[in-house]
């Protein structure tokens, strides 16, 4: 799904405090490649409005952005400007990643690999992903999990009004996938020149997967060490949990 009215709306819905923590969760196995962090190439994949890029080139990495939204590349680029940091932003697919460089560490949070519904589509992803990654590059990257999904998504609400905007969230189960969740997305927006709101609505569909279908893809993308996490890594896997977190690399040799 390419967002394209959520874009206006993203950073004001959006929890600020994750951004520290997944650049933390970052920081963290960038510092075990024993490089000084300007020496170390990131690629953030599924930016969004760049603030986990922004963020990470601030703290002295080379950051690129990727993502396939223009709309969400677009506030991107305007943030940072803003920042004043230097942070080249691409529009592609995450399923092929063509010409872009290789990098010591590419991450893809925020369940965005979640909204690749096909599992040959989520392998395509994993095998772009290794194929841009230098030898013993790291792949840091989050999935919301089948409990999320199944058990916490059914029936979710959320509603936001600010002075000229208004914004309402809910959320089926899916019947397009395994495991799957349908969200949809309605957008209120006014507009001066009619002195009336205009209306917009999204559909957002995402899957889970489980675990086992995870590492299996992985392996099969050429992966062959994996560390997982809950908790931005601050606690051991379980399966009862919103959101899983993975660290794997690309060997030496394939």
């Amino acid at each position: 799904m390419i967002y394209t009215e959520f874009a206006k709306f993203y950073d004001d819905l959006f929890d600020a405090t994750l951004y520290d923590r997944w650049a933390k969760f970052v920081a963290r196995y960038a510092a075990s490649t024993g490089k000084e962090n300007s020496d170390i190439k990131i690629l953030d994949l599924a930016c969004g409005t760049g603030r986990l890029a922004i963020k990470l080139a601030q703290m002295g990495f080379q950051v690129s952005g990727a993502d396939l939204s223009e709309d969400m590349l677009t506030i991107a680029e305007q943030r940072s400007r803003d920042a004043k940091v230097d942070v080249p932003f691409i529009q592609t697919d995450m399923r092929s990643l063509d010409g872009l460089d290789q990098y010591d560490i590419i991450t893809c949070f925020d369940d965005s690999l979640n909204y690749l519904i096909k599992s040959d589509d989520l392998l395509a992803a994993y095998q772009a992903v290794f194929d841009h990654l230098k030898p013993k590059g790291q792949f840091l990257f989050d999935m919301i999990t089948p409990h999320q999904v199944q058990d916490v998504y059914p029936g979710y609400m959320y509603n936001y009004r600010s002075e000229d905007a208004a914004f309402m969230w809910t959320s089926y189960k899916g019947d397009f996938a395994p495991i799957s969740v349908e969200h949809e997305l309605n957008f209120f927006q006014y507009n001066e020149d009619k002195d009336a709101y205009d209306a917009y609505n999204e559909i957002h569909r995402e899957r889970a997967y489980t675990y086992d279908e995870i590492d299996q893809l992985l392996t099969k993308a050429g992966y062959r060490s994996e560390l997982e996490f809950t908790d931005f890594g601050d606690n051991p896997f379980t399966e009862i949990t919103k959101r899983w977190f993975f660290v794997t690399n690309k060997p030496i040799e394939r």
